[in-house]
C-alpha cells in the first residue's frame, strides 16, 4: 500500500485494485440529487489544492474515466458510504449526504497530503487515486469534540478551523463550551452585560492554579449572534452538529459578575465579584430563585434560535453547595419543594430546564453530576468522572456520551518527560487513547444501546492560544477519531503498531493543514513552557 492509502480512521473494508484514476484538466465532478452541497465543498477544496478546474458534470457519465461522481444509495445507512475507484472513474455513494461527505473525506486522503493545501504547489504534478473499493460506516452516531472557549477565548476563525479538522477526522458533534467562571462567550441581546462585563477578565493565571505566575494583560472576547450563525452553518456544511453549553448552576461567576442578582446575595456581596482570573472549582454559584430561572430561560430562548441541535448542554458539574447551605433563600426553597438536601436542589434546578427544553422539542445534556439527587427525566449524561456515571445512567434507561477523563481529557499530559508544557494530571499517551473503549463491559447488550457515542474534551485553562490547543489535541484526536468511527477489536487486541505506521502518513496531512501537533519525538523547543507550574500526577489514573 502507498502512503495515500494509509487511512485514518481506518475503514471497515478495503479491496485494492491495480491501477489508478488520473485527475486532469478534463476531469468533471458530478453531484447527483441530494449531494450538491458535498459536491460544492469537494470541488472547492480540490480546486484550491490541485489547481484543476473540475468542471461540473451534468450527468453521471460525465464522471467516467477520469472524473468523480457523487450520488445517494438508499440501501446504505445515513452515514455509510461506498467509494469505488476503477477504470470508470471515482464514484462515492452514501446512504445520505453525510455518508457521501465522509466518502469525500476519504477521497481527499487518497489524493495525498498536498490535497489539504489551500493552493497548488506544482500545477504540473499528476493527481491520482489508486484503484480500490472501500466500504465504510461509523460505529457511533455521536463522535464528538468539546472545545472550551470560556477559559481561553478562541476567535471565530480558529473555531472554523477546528470544524475543518473535525471533518477531516470524520467527527460529527462539536460541543461548544461557551460559559464558565472565567468568561461568557456568546452574545445574548436581552442581557448585554453578559458580554460587556462577563466576556473579559483583568488578568489570567499562567499555569496551574498553584502557579505564582500571572499574565497581567486583560483577556476576553465573545461571538456575536451572527458569528454563531456562521459557525453553525459552516459546521452544517460539514455534517457537524453544534451542541452549545451554558453552565448552570455552578461555573457561573462570569454571569454573576455581570448580573449580581443571579448569585446568593444573602450569603456574600455578589456586587463585588469580577470575572474569575484563576482556575479550580468556584464557590460562587447561582441562587435557586425564580429570578434566576427566568433569566436563564431568556438566555436559552435566544440560544434555541441560534442552535438547531436536538441537544442543549447545561453543564451541571462541580457545583459547590456551601453557599446554598448558608443561604436562607436556598433553604427556604428546599423546604418549599420538600427536598431532602442541596443535592436534590441541584437536581430540581436541572430538572426545571430539562422540562423547559423538552417542551420546546430539545433534549438536555449534562455532566454526570446531574445524577446526584435524582436524574432528570429524558436527560442525556456526559460521563466524565470515569465510566460509573455512564453505567448508572444507561442502566436507568438514559442515553449516554462516554468521555471519561482517564482517557479522553486532552489537557492531560502526553508523556512523563519534564519538557511537557504545563503538565496536567496523569500521562495519557497516543496509545492510551487508541486503547480507549467507549462501551463499558459491565453493560448488557440492551443497556449498551444507550451509549450514543463518545467525545474527547479539550479544557483550555493552560492553553493560551491555538498552538497550545493543537499541541494538546493532536495527534491524540486522530487516535480518538478511529476509536469513535472504526469497529476496533478489544483494547488489548488493537494493532497500535499498524496505527503508528498509518500515522506516519497522517502527520504529513497535519503538516499540510498547519497543525502544531506534538511530534512523536517530543515537544519542539517553542512548544515547551519551562518554569510554568503544572499538576502532574504519577502512575496510571484510577479507574472509575
Amino acid at each position: 500500500m502507498t502512503s495515500e492509502t494509509e487511512l485514518i480512521p481506518g475503514p471497515r473494508d478495503v479491496v485494492a485494485g491495480s491501477g489508478e484514476v488520473r485527475l486532469t484538466k478534463r476531469s468533471q465532478l458530478y453531484a447527483g440529487d441530494g449531494t450538491e452541497g458535498v459536491g460544492n465543498w469537494l470541488r472547492t477544496v480540490l480546486q484550491q489544492a490541485t489547481g484543476l478546474p473540475l468542471h461540473e458534470g451534468r450527468e453521471l457519465d460525465d464522471a467516467c474515466d477520469d472524473g468523480i461522481g457523487l450520488q445517494l444509495d438508499p440501501a446504505l445507512g445515513p452515514e455509510e458510504y461506498r467509494l469505488v475507484s476503477d477504470s470508470n472513474g471515482v464514484f462515492i455513494e452514501g446512504g445520505g449526504p453525510a455518508g457521501v461527505f465522509w466518502g469525500a473525506q476519504t477521497l481527499r486522503q487518497l489524493l495525498g497530503p498536498d490535497a489539504y493545501r489551500r493552493a497548488p504547489l506544482d500545477r504540473q504534478r499528476a493527481w491520482a487515486v489508486p484503484h480500490l473499493t472501500i466500504q465504510d460506516s461509523p460505529r457511533f452516531r455521536w463522535r464528538g469534540l468539546m472545545l472550551d472557549v470560556a477559559r481561553h477565548f478562541m476567535p471565530k476563525e480558529g473555531v472554523l478551523r477546528y470544524l475543518d479538522l473535525m471533518a477531516a477526522h470524520k467527527l460529527n458533534v462539536f460541543h461548544f463550551h461557551l460559559t464558565d467562571d472565567q468568561g461568557w462567550r456568546v452574545q445574548i441581546k436581552r442581557y448585554p452585560k453578559l458580554t460587556e462585563i462577563g466576556s473579559w477578565r483583568a488578568r489570567t493565571k499562567f499555569g496551574h492554579r498553584a502557579s505564582p505566575l500571572w499574565d497581567d494583560k486583560p483577556h476576553g472576547g465573545f461571538y456575536t449572534q451572527d458569528d454563531i450563525r456562521e459557525i453553525v452553518a459552516y459546521a452544517a456544511e460539514r455534517h457537524i452538529t453544534v451542541v452549545p453549553e451554558i453552565d448552570v448552576p455552578g461555573h457561573s461567576q462570569a454571569a454573576i459578575a455581570a448580573y449580581p442578582e443571579l448569585g446568593n446575595t444573602d450569603v456574600i456581596d455578589t456586587a463585588s465579584l469580577s470575572v474569575w482570573d484563576t482556575w479550580g472549582i468556584n464557590p460562587n454559584v447561582l441562587a435557586p430563585t425564580d429570578n434566576t430561572l427566568r433569566f436563564y430561560e431568556g438566555v436559552f430562548e435566544e440560544l434555541l434560535e441560534l442552535f438547531p441541535s436536538e441537544f442543549i448542554h447545561v453543564g451541571g458539574d462541580e457545583c459547590l453547595k456551601d453557599q446554598w447551605k448558608q443561604s436562607p433563600t436556598a433553604q427556604a426553597r428546599i423546604a418549599e419543594l420538600g427536598l431532602a438536601d442541596e443535592d436534590e436542589l441541584q437536581s430540581w434546578f436541572i430538572g426545571h430546564f430539562d422540562k423547559w427544553l423538552s417542551a420546546r422539542g430539545r433534549r438536555l445534556v449534562g455532566w454526570d453530576e446531574i445524577l446526584e439527587g435524582g436524574l432528570a427525566d429524558g436527560a442525556v449524561v456526559s460521563s466524565w468522572r470515569g465510566y460509573e456515571g455512564g453505567i448508572t445512567a444507561a442502566r436507568a434507561g438514559h442515553d449516554v456520551v462516554m468521555c471519561p477523563e482517564q482517557y479522553v481529557y486532552l489537557d492531560w499530559r502526553q508523556a512523563p518527560g519534564e519538557d511537557e508544557p504545563v503538565p496536567i494530571a496523569h500521562v495519557r499517551t497516543l496509545e492510551d487513547v487508541y486503547r480507549f473503549e467507549p462501551v463499558p463491559e459491565q453493560l448488557s447488550e440492551a443497556e449498551a444501546r444507550h451509549v450514543l457515542g463518545t467525545q474527547a474534551n479539550v479544557w483550555t485553562e493552560v492553553m493560551e492560544d491555538h498552538a497550545r490547543v493543537d499541541y494538546q489535541t493532536f495527534p491524540r484526536l486522530a487516535a480518538f477519531a478511529e476509536v469513535a468511527w472504526s469497529a476496533l477489536p478489544a483494547p488489548g487486541e488493537r494493532d497500535f503498531a499498524d496505527f503508528e505506521r498509518r500515522m506516519t502518513a497522517h502527520y504529513a496531512r497535519l503538516d499540510a493543514l498547519g497543525v502544531a501537533y506534538r511530534p512523536p519525538t517530543g515537544p519542539l523547543p517553542w512548544q515547551r513552557r519551562p518554569g510554568v507550574l503544572g499538576r502532574p500526577l504519577d502512575g496510571p489514573p484510577p479507574r472509575a
